[in-house]
């Protein structure tokens, strides 16, 4: 499904005018603003229920310049921009001093990445041609989970009060999860959080492994790194595969409880009143459906959702990461 070039031209008139456009990355989908209009940035805060302080991410045309927004692109940021741009990786770099410190949620870095989705890249191409910057954190509301197709903007932004977004569908997403997140603001890398793009190709391409979060308690503010983040309304546990039988003991008497888990795993389940959910085995098929899971079960009138803990290995930590920031909305602590 592609915008027509009409579609894509009248969008980024709307960018231009100050207007908020969803549209789609190869990622989830992003609400767009002009990153260089303030009063555009904070309808963009306002529409989501953002704290002002979170910052959001620039998004830049094929070709542009990142020197514009940044004025310290060193060696390694131009390694990693030849090596993943366009594509789901981005760089949190010194702003430089002209850039609006609204994207930045008041911090002296900013968060740029070149997103490869064709509808995207159409966007930014005509948006200022091709000379602008949009902001476009996730376009849903503040710490829900992420939309991946554009009926999923809608169902978050349609009826709420004194919030217009003009959405272009683009289909589907394809990678499903935000992008990596990688600073290079402070003199060395340093990973804000993990995505498609992994700690060991970013190695590869600047001779350093990147510093892991749980090692900085200094990193700057990022998108998508509070502990809860990504969460339905219906609550969300984690639960090891053993355990599945005695967390399915103690329901009530007809309760209707959802079950996510691996086929081996489903297999123990017996008894009624259970909404079974296979999860794929790759990585990257769970993180391409991850979004719309939580969202169709969130839709299926279950009392809870119990979702099989993912294998502790490294293919697995990105969606890893969005599942235990999901179910860390509902954890007692």
């Amino acid at each position: 499904m592609m915008p027509t070039s009409d579609e894509i031209r009248q969008a980024a008139d709307l960018l231009e005018a100050g207007e908020l456009v969803a549209f789609p990355t190869e990622t989830v989908y992003g609400l767009g603003g002009d990153a260089e209009n303030p009063q555009a940035v904070a309808a963009i805060y306002a529409a989501k229920g953002r704290p002002a302080d979170h910052p959001v991410i620039v998004h830049l045309a094929p070709g542009a310049d990142p020197g514009y927004w940044s004025d310290m692109i060193g060696p390694a940021a131009r390694a990693l921009i030849d090596a993943f741009w366009p594509g789901p990786l981005t760089l949190i770099l010194k702003r430089a001093p002209h850039i609006h410190p609204a994207v930045s949620g008041g911090q002296d870095s900013v968060g740029l990445r070149c997103p490869s989705h064709p509808v995207a890249q159409a966007l930014l191409r005509a948006f200022r041609q091709g000379r602008g910057g949009v902001a476009a954190p996730s376009a849903n509301r503040f710490g829900r989970i992420s939309p991946t197709t554009a009926q999923h903007v809608r169902d978050e932004f349609d009826g709420l009060p004194g919030v217009k977004v003009h959405v272009l569908d683009g289909g589907a997403t394809p990678v499903g999860i935000e992008s990596t997140i990688l600073d290079l603001s402070r003199g060395f890398p340093a990973l804000l959080r993990p995505g498609h793009i992994t700690p060991e190709q970013i190695a590869a391409v600047i001779g350093e492994s990147p510093r892991m979060p749980h090692t900085d308690s200094d990193a700057p503010r990022a998108s998508g790194t509070l502990k809860a983040h990504y969460a339905p309304r219906t609550p969300l546990f984690l639960f090891d595969a053993p355990a599945l039988p005695a967390a399915l003991s103690v329901r009530r008497p007809g309760e209707r409880v959802a079950v996510a888990a691996f086929e081996a795993t489903l297999a123990t389940v017996r008894g009624g009143d259970i909404l079974a959910v296979r999860l794929p085995a790759e990585p990257a098929a769970l993180a391409s459906a991850l979004y719309a899971l939580l969202r169709q079960l969130d839709a299926a009138g279950v009392s809870h959702i119990l979702f099989e803990r993912l294998p502790a290995r490294p293919e697995w930590a990105a969606v890893d990461d969005r599942l235990q920031r999901a179910a860390a909305a509902f954890s007692a602590d």
